[in-house]
């Protein structure tokens, strides 16, 4: 049976979000458009309908999930949150900023991958906020793919993975930031950054007036958030990363009909496919489209520009690394 698909941007009424909140109330699965990407939300006080997202994924037990929730005082109702949580939310939220912080009882082992912490975020997407509302609940919402592959920031990419695996699909449109959120550990005496994201690294330092913790790679730092543990937004075929010139010789022995290239400055080789953006906001905005795109254009290799590391950039690092991870040259 295959998802139904109901565009909320021609929605006047509110009709087709209260029958997604019904639906969310009931334990089944609804996905729905943030302003990082599609997230696959369930309640997450409900172990079971938390358990269908993980299957429908293919996802990991050990992976924890993200709590969305409408407004502050929801994350009060899942979470235990300290003075610096309250103050990070004044600023940040709605926003993508996850806040990694220790978990009440009421929260199901199955969201925290049976962690004292929880991870919450409060979207900055109307559809988003409005669903949850009108759900009356929390929602534990990972994104909308299957586990590993590039992350969906349209309705499209989310039926191409998902679409006989979960009850409703809400079509918003793409998504603003193309990236995740970025998830802050705060049971600490210091922040930790597990994992950048749509808020940058320097808008934290000026806020907190230190430069948050990077954790190393160890398996206690890697655990604790959300999308990090596994080898994540990687196409069907393989990735290149151009950090420096030397890509090309790796690449050379095809022809240019079999390459394509994404990223901001132009490449050094003929490419069949190429998709250049301005900027590297509309790079991080259009990367995991680009990359469903090309494994599907005939390209046998993907050649990816390496990014500035400031702002968004060190996100879209993270996200190319994690995709390009594993990659070998085809025989």
């Amino acid at each position: 049976m295959r998802a139904k698909v109901l565009d909320v941007r021609r929605e006047q009424d509110g009709q087709a979000l209260r029958e997604a909140a019904r639906l969310l109330r009931e334990g089944r699965l609804v996905v729905f458009p943030t302003e990082t990407v599609y997230g696959l939300g369930a309640n997450a006080l409900d172990g079971e309908a938390v358990l269908k997202v993980f299957e429908a994924k293919g996802r990991p037990a050990d992976n924890p999930l993200i709590v969305h929730v409408a407004d502050p005082s929801g994350a009060e109702r899942v979470a235990f949150v300290p003075e610096l949580g309250r103050k990070l939310m004044e600023r940040f939220w709605p926003g993508p900023l996850t806040l990694v912080m220790p978990a009440r009882d009421v929260v199901p082992s199955t969201v925290t991958a049976g962690l004292s912490t929880v991870a919450v975020r409060m979207p900055a997407q109307p559809i988003a906020l409005e669903l949850i509302r009108l759900a009356g609940v929390p929602v534990a919402a990972p994104s909308a793919n299957l586990s590993g592959r590039p992350s969906p920031t349209d309705a499209a990419a989310v039926e191409e993975d998902l679409g006989d695996r979960v009850e409703m699909i809400l079509d918003g449109g793409p998504t603003h930031f193309g990236v995740e959120s970025t998830v802050l550990d705060i049971t600490g005496e210091r922040a930790v950054l597990l994992r950048p994201g749509g808020i940058g690294l320097e808008s934290l330092e000026e806020f907190l007036g230190y430069r948050p913790v990077l954790p190393g790679a160890g398996e206690a730092a890697t655990h604790r958030s959300p999308g990090t543990r596994y080898r994540h937004y990687a196409p069907k075929i393989p990735l290149f990363l151009r950090e420096d010139e030397s890509v090309w010789d790796k690449v050379e022995p095809w022809a240019a009909g079999q390459r394509a290239y994404v990223g901001i400055r132009p490449p050094l080789a003929s490419c069949a496919f190429i998709r250049l953006f301005p900027d590297v906001e509309s790079y991080a905005r259009g990367l995991f489209s680009a990359l469903r795109e090309m494994e599907k254009s005939g390209a046998r290799v993907i050649v990816a520009d390496w990014p500035d590391a400031a702002r968004v950039g060190f996100a879209l690092r993270d996200r190319l690394r994690r995709a390009s991870g594993g990659s070998s040259i085809p025989e």
